[in-house]
């Protein structure tokens, strides 16, 4: 027999995010959401995240919604305890608008 930890049914845990994490999540639910195939699959299949049960979705699936959920939490908490900085970022077209490089 082995044991393994679960964590309690009534559990909250608080943690902790610097901004590299954060970012590493934002790329992770980028990265997931460009291999789920949306324009392959259709409109529907993303919808299904918000309609479905979470048993009903496929792994991919639940992977973008588990991540999204984590970045809705950190943006909540982040923006209750005003951790946000606003910066404007130029586009195509706006004066002074520089092109990214690979430089």
């Amino acid at each position: 027999m082995i044991k393994a930890k679960e964590l309690k049914e009534d559990a909250l845990i608080d943690v902790r995010v610097n901004k590299s994490y954060y970012m590493m999540a934002k790329a992770a639910s980028f990265t997931i959401l460009q291999n789920m195939n949306i324009t392959e699959k259709g409109d529907d299949y993303f919808k299904e995240i918000m309609t479905k049960k979470y048993e009903e979705l496929d792994e991919m699936q639940r992977a973008f919604y588990t991540i999204v959920l984590l970045l809705a939490e950190i943006e909540k908490q982040a923006t209750s305890t005003n951790q946000f900085t606003e910066k404007e970022i130029l586009e195509p077209g706006d004066e002074g608008y520089v092109a990214p490089t690979l430089d």
